[in-house]
């Protein structure tokens, strides 16, 4: 296994140790080690959302190109939102 050291600032170095004491982890390594699954993990996760944004950006501007959408006025943006939470909630409950 490789190795390779790493500098902690003095609360990082704390944390480590208190985790450690604490039984939850043998040694530093695993904790860094877990430290290093959660980021993989949360990068994994911020792709797939950076993705669906995307999507969704791209069905958005070629429905504004096709003419698929509904100009609303200011005062009636309140009652469409709440409109599609209300069609959200019924497909929800329908599935």
């Amino acid at each position: 296994m490789a190795t390779r050291n790493v500098v902690l600032s003095q609360h990082q170095h704390e944390l480590v140790e208190s985790l450690v004491s604490s039984g939850r982890y043998q040694n530093a390594s695993e904790v860094l080690r877990e430290g290093l699954r959660l980021i993989e993990r949360q990068e994994a996760e911020d792709a797939i959302k950076i993705a669906a944004l995307r999507d969704a950006a791209e069905r958005g501007w070629a429905d504004l190109a096709s003419g698929r959408y509904e100009d609303l006025a200011d005062e009636d943006l309140d009652d469409f939102i709440g409109q599609l939470g209300a069609h959200t909630a019924q497909a929800k409950s329908a599935g």
